[in-house]
C-alpha cells in the first residue's frame, strides 16, 4: 500500500516508510493510478522499500582458520538481526591475504591471526588502516592417550618431546600459527639456556609432521597419530583437548615481555611471488580490516562495529578467543571504522 505523509526511516532491511496520513481515498482512480506509476518510481529511486543491494550483501569475510569458529557465531547473530547472507572463506592468513595481492579477490571484511600481516601484505595497496580486537597464546596440545602425558609439565615439555617414539605435529610455516611455533622454540633455547633447542625441537617435530590446515592435525592428535601438537589456546580449548601452558616468556601473550619476543624472528614468502617478509616475535593479537574498495563497506562496517561491541566480545569469548576490552585501530583511520576519529592516537 502507498500512503502519503511517509517519515523514511532506517532499519535492518534498509529504507522503509512509515505512515502518518492517508489521503488516497480522496482521489479518483485516475489520479490514483498516475499517483502510483509515480510513487513507485520516486520510492524506487531512493531505495525505499524492497531490499537495497548495496547493502543486503552477501557480506564477503575472508578469516583466518583459528577465527573461523568464534567469528561464524558473530556473524550468525549479525545476520540474522540485519537480514543479509554472509559468506565466509577461511584460510591461513598469509593465504588469505594473498587472495587480494596474488588473486585480486576482493572481500567485505578480512580477519587475520597476526596483525602484522596488514602492514608487511596489504598496505597501503588494499588499505590504509586496521582494528586490533583480539588475543591468544601458544600451548602444546595433546589428550590423554599422549606419550608421557602424565609427566608433562610447563617447565617439562621441551625435554619429553624430544624423547624417542614421541610424535609432534605443527603447521607449515606459511602460516602465523606455523612460524610462530618456530618463534617459541627460539625463545625457548634462550629462556632454558639450552644452545642448539630450537634446532632439536625442529628434529623432533620433521617435515612429514607439518600440515597445513590446523583442522588435519587437530584430527591427526585426537586419532593418536600425534602425541602432541603446536596450537593457540583457544583452539586447544574450543576442541576439548588438554593443553600445556607455557611460561610468558616464550608463548607470546604478555605485552610485558615483547621486546624479548623481538629477539626471535623468522622469515616467510611475501605478498609475492620471489618476495619475503621476516616475522619477529610480539604478542599474539588478532586484527580486521575493510578494503578500500570493498564492495558493501557501510554493511561491513556495521558488522566491525558490532563485533567489538559488548555482544560481540561475549560472543568471541564464548567461542575460546580472548576479546579485548578496547579494541585499537593501527594505520590510519578510514570511515567504516567503528571508532571515533578524534579517539584515534
Amino acid at each position: 500500500m502507498i500512503l502519503l505523509g511517509g517519515r523514511a526511516e532506517y532499519t535492518a532491511r534498509g529504507w522503509c516508510c512509515e505512515p502518518q496520513f492517508a489521503t488516497l481515498r480522496a482521489m479518483s482512480h485516475g489520479v490514483f493510478r498516475r499517483f502510483v506509476v509515480l510513487a513507485s518510481i520516486a520510492i524506487s529511486a531512493n531505495g525505499c522499500g524492497g531490499d537495497r543491494a548495496p547493502e543486503q550483501g552477501p557480506l564477503v569475510v575472508f578469516s583466518a582458520v583459528s577465527l573461523a569458529r568464534p567469528l561464524r557465531a558473530a556473524l550468525d547473530t549479525f545476520a540474522a538481526r540485519e537480514g543479509v547472507r554472509v559468506d565466509q572463506e577461511s584460510a591461513g592468513s598469509l593465504e588469505s591475504a594473498r587472495k587480494l595481492t596474488e588473486l585480486g579477490k576482493l572481500p567485505d571484511i578480512i580477519a587475520l591471526a597476526d596483525a602484522e600481516v596488514f602492514p608487511e601484505y596489504l598496505m597501503p595497496e588494499h588499505l590504509s588502516g586496521y582494528v586490533e580486537f583480539a588475543r591468544n597464546r601458544m600451548v602444546l596440545a595433546y589428550t590423554d592417550r599422549s606419550r608421557h602425558a602424565s609427566e608433562i609439565t610447563g617447565d617439562s615439555w621441551w625435554r619429553i618431546v624430544q624423547r624417542e617414539g614421541v610424535e609432534v605435529g605443527r603447521s607449515d610455516p606459511d602460516d602465523p600459527i606455523g612460524y610462530r611455533t618456530l618463534l617459541v622454540w627460539q625463545l625457548a633455547e634462550q629462556h632454558y639456556t639450552q644452545p642448539g633447542l630450537a634446532t632439536r625441537l625442529l628434529t623432533s617435530s620433521p617435515a612429514r609432521n607439518v600440515r597445513l590446515q590446523g583442522a588435519d592435525l587437530i584430527g591427526l592428535l585426537q586419532a593418536g597419530e600425534f602425541d602432541y601438537l603446536w596450537a593457540y589456546e583457544s583452539i586447544a580449548r574450543a576442541t576439548g583437548l588438554r593443553f600445556v601452558m607455557l611460561t610468558p616468556e616464550i608463548d607470546l601473550s604478555d605485552a610485558s615481555h615483547a621486546d624479548a619476543y623481538a629477539a626471535a624472528s623468522v622469515e616467510v614468502r611475501g605478498a609475492r611471488a620471489g618476495e619475503t617478509v621476516t616475522f619477529r616475535g610480539r604478542p599474539i593479537v588478532y586484527a580486521f580490516a575493510v578494503p578500500d574498495r570493498a564492495p558493501h563497506a557501510a554493511l561491513a562496517g556495521r558488522f566491525a562495529e558490532f563485533l567489538i561491541s559488548a555482544e560481540g566480545r561475549a560472543i568471541l569469548r564464548r567461542e575460546g578467543l580472548d576479546a579485548m576490552d578496547e579494541a585499537r585501530v593501527a594505520g590510519a583511520w578510514a570511515s567504516w571504522m567503528p571508532l571515533a576519529k578524534d579517539s584515534i592516537p
